[in-house]
């Protein structure tokens, strides 16, 4: 037997791989073979003449991709304005869906800036396998996201006025079939503003089926005071009731951290946000950041941003899957229930059909405090 030198990662770009490269952008709409870049500009015919959709208009709805399979999308990228005249929420106000197939209900719904990892309606920067946003707001995911018959992407602009220019590319691999246990890429945005005490916040629920849960992104505004990561994140697999079969030991911990993430120097407290490639902490807010936007004053409570994905991990369940995550916190007197304004996206694949997911908040009750 001779040993196969290409084994995986860099080493296996060598080897040939079945499948017909395409690209969607605002220079390819359907993402035709040989068709990219055809319009004009001043510069003359196929030069940079339809880089982006323009004056999408408010209340609008624009399907930025539409394709027919087998196959896979293997890279999307977006940027946007974070915000106009009118207001600066575009990120919460911009809402993102998927379609895989035939459905009529979506599989991906989230606002725009939550989904890769950009909570508060406000841009940072992540680093990590799946989800990466450079300066400034270059959003880019890598989740693979296969379809059987067709998949749709699509835009909602909730925003009040129109969004003037968005820049996107979906690049995609068709195939001539795919493998028989290839699962469907999910993603679900909720948000609770003030959680109840004794009362977990849940993440992910009513998701029956066969699938693998990936990753969780949480944007948390902490209302009280002290140290506020102590809650557990539980999994309730395949008929759990009252007990998981998985439990965290505390928030922190879950997103790859100790001890909390604040340290002293010159005797102040300063946070150490991080990214790494599978769990970060990419955004706390600054208030003298704040200070200098006209928009915002510094009066606004504390807001961190965090990611996790379970890539080597994944969280696997053939019948049903619940995540929920506790909120606890802890001062002098030891632990104590806390109150606080939570949103998440949870990340996962299943086999379909899924569940309906409950009605997307307005985009009020959406806005950051």
């Amino acid at each position: 037997m001779i040993d196969n030198p290409f084994m995986g990662g860099l080493t296996a770009l060598p080897l040939l791989k079945s499948g017909r490269s395409r690209a969607i952008n605002a220079e390819n709409p359907y993402g035709e073979k040989g068709k990219g870049g055809m319009a004009a500009s001043h510069l003359g015919p196929s030069r940079k003449g339809s880089p982006c959709l323009r004056d999408v208009a408010a209340g609008a709805t624009v399907t930025l991709a539409e394709m027919e399979g087998p196959g896979i999308i293997e890279h999307i990228w977006v940027t946007v304005t974070d915000q106009t005249e009118k207001d600066t929420y575009v990120l919460r106000d911009l809402v993102l869906r998927m379609y895989w197939d035939d459905e009529t209900e979506p599989s991906v719904e989230s606002p725009l800036g939550d989904f890769f990892c950009n909570g508060f309606a406000r841009g940072c920067t992540v680093n990590s396998i799946p989800i990466v946003v450079n300066p400034t707001r270059g959003f880019n995911c890598y989740f693979p996201m296969p379809f059987r018959k067709k998949a749709k992407i699509t835009i909602e602009n909730q925003h009040e006025s129109a969004i003037p220019a968005f820049f996107y590319q979906v690049d995609y691999c068709l195939h001539d079939e795919l493998p028989e246990n290839t699962a469907y890429f999910h993603a679900q945005w909720k948000r609770q503003r003030l959680t109840n005490k004794q009362e977990d916040y849940v993440i992910l629920d009513n998701v029956k089926g066969r699938g693998q849960y990936v990753g969780t992104y949480m944007a948390l505004t902490t209302l009280e005071r002290h140290w506020w990561g102590e809650g557990e994140v539980k999994m309730f697999i395949d008929g759990d009731d009252e007990y998981p079969t998985i439990c965290g030991t505390g928030t922190e911990d879950y997103f790859g951290g100790a001890w909390s993430f604040a340290t002293q120097k010159d005797g102040k407290t300063v946070e150490n946000t991080y990214c790494t490639p599978y769990m970060g902490y990419p955004y706390y807010s600054n208030h003298d950041d704040l200070v200098h936007n006209p928009y915002h004053n510094d009066d606004v409570p504390p807001m961190r941003g965090f990611y996790r994905w379970h890539i080597l991990d994944p969280i696997r369940f053939y019948e049903d899957i619940k995540v929920t995550v506790q909120q606890i916190g802890v001062y002098k007197k030891g632990l104590f229930e806390r109150q606080d304004d939570v949103a998440t996206v949870a990340y996962w694949y299943q086999s379909e059909p899924h569940q309906t997911f409950a009605p997307l908040m307005s985009k009020e009750e959406r806005w950051p405090r």
